[in-house]
């Protein structure tokens, strides 16, 4: 199951960056974005990639939280959960502002350099 290494319920960016390094589980997140009730069999058809790596890049995705897992009968169906995914990206956009704010200061330093 998916890590909380920040100790309130979150996923940590970083498992989120891992899982969305590979083109395949990118892949599979946007297939899984799109449809539900996704199995690993079905995924595997549509992928250029084995049912077996598909399982794999499932439990990679599941790790960073962004996949849910529910078992209906004797298939284990899977959903995108993108939550994850929009704290990660709040979190580049935090990481962002806070260099563009260095680099003003940076400017308005070199800019009041020249100065008499």
């Amino acid at each position: 199951m998916s890590r909380d290494r920040t100790g309130e319920g979150e996923q940590v960016p970083e498992d989120v960056l891992v899982a969305l390094a590979d083109p395949i589980r990118r892949e599979i997140l946007g297939v899984l974005a799109r449809e539900t009730g996704v199995t690993s069999t079905s995924l595997a058809a549509v992928l250029p990639v084995s049912r077996q790596a598909v399982a794999k890049h499932l439990a990679v995705l599941d790790r960073a939280g962004l996949v849910r897992a529910h078992r209906a009968g004797r298939e284990v169906r899977y959903e995108a959960d993108l939550r994850p995914l929009r704290r990660t990206t709040l979190w580049m956009d935090s990481l962002a502002t806070q260099w563009e704010h260095r680099l003003h200061a940076i400017k308005d330093l070199a800019e009041g350099a020249d100065g008499p």
